[in-house]
């Protein structure tokens, strides 16, 4: 798998990642697809404020997943803290894309001035929390039944990184 920032010919394909996450799973919470136009619409939004889109893509460059992340909260004090979200293709899975995928993200965040990168997972998701875990991510808190989808409530997880110990900013 090669990692490479991804480009508009990318965009149809992580759409469908997208998209079957939001029909099949508990990963998006919402039954809400995208259409073309609102991916693309969110993809330029991230490359036009500075913000990483990459993908994973075989030797025939299909992709394989993305991941990005954007802000955390709109408020000033969380500045130094980015929300991330990386997406793999459900035939794919087990294969160590979403590690390869969050270890370049988080490169790439670190050597944005990121501090914090925190996710935000299905609390049912044993896979995603561990592999979080195991890339040295802690459980920051557990908010019971906040979410709801396929009839069920569902709790949602953060799971927080500190990328680099620096002094916090007086301003």
């Amino acid at each position: 798998m090669l990692i490479r920032n991804a480009e508009a010919k990318d965009v149809p394909a992580i759409l469908a990642l997208y998209n079957h996450a939001v029909r099949e799973t508990t990963a998006a919470w919402t039954g809400q697809e995208e259409t073309l136009d609102d991916r693309l619409t969110w993809f330029e939004g991230r490359k036009s404020q500075g913000l990483p889109v990459i993908v994973a893509v075989d030797a025939a460059d299909d992709v394989a997943g993305f991941a990005s992340y954007g802000a955390f909260r709109a408020k000033e004090g969380y500045r130094f803290t980015a929300e991330h979200t990386v997406y793999v293709d459900p035939d794919r899975h087990r294969q160590g894309i979403g590690r390869t995928l969050l270890k370049r993200l988080m490169e790439l965040a670190e050597a944005n001035g990121i501090h914090v990168l925190v996710g935000g997972v299905d609390g049912n998701n044993g896979a995603s929390i561990a592999l979080h875990e195991s890339l040295g991510f802690e459980v920051g808190g557990r908010l019971p039944q906040t979410g709801t989808k396929f009839g069920s409530w569902l709790d949602l997880v953060f799971l927080t990184k500190v990328l680099k110990e620096i002094d916090a900013p007086m301003g």
